[in-house]
């Protein structure tokens, strides 16, 4: 196994629906923030249009960064050959119309060290997953409203 990949981090999607194709961008820059700090590493970035009539078009970067996302040009062409067509469509199924939507894949490269350590002793993942923040906001909330706080 090369060092590189042995020092490769959990690789980890996210899909983003936009309703109503209101995208403003917001997110954009701590995106490419945690791409410059060596936190994660695009491997597939992707956006998509859901037309009211369902049908599906891909959006491309140099359209959003048309509107002021200039910083989003360093993504342009990046694609492991990961996300296929038909992870896209599958997304596209789901979406509302008239949404739009960003599907991004990323190496969580601060865990790639972490990870190759464990394995290296031995180590082997048998389950990981994802609370969701609501479950975590509620959870504390009731834990606050048992202490009378």
């Amino acid at each position: 196994m090369s060092s590189e990949t042995d020092e490769t981090g959990p690789i980890d999607y996210l899909v983003v629906e936009f309703p109503g194709s209101r995208m403003t961008g917001e997110g954009l820059p701590l995106l490419v923030d945690l791409v410059d700090r060596g936190i994660i590493r695009i491997l597939d970035l992707v956006f998509v249009r859901k037309d009211q009539d369902g049908t599906i078009a891909g959006v491309e970067l140099s359209e959003l960064t048309g509107g002021g996302h200039d910083e989003l040009a360093v993504f342009e062409g990046v694609s492991s050959g990961l996300l296929g067509r038909d992870d896209i469509d599958e997304v596209s199924a789901v979406l509302e119309p008239g949404s739009s939507a960003g599907i991004v894949i990323y190496e969580n490269v601060w865990a790639g060290p972490f990870a190759a350590a464990l394995r290296r002793s031995g180590g082997r993942l048998v389950a990981n997953g994802r609370i969701p923040v609501q479950e975590v906001l509620a959870s504390l909330d009731a834990a606050e409203a048992g202490t009378g706080a």
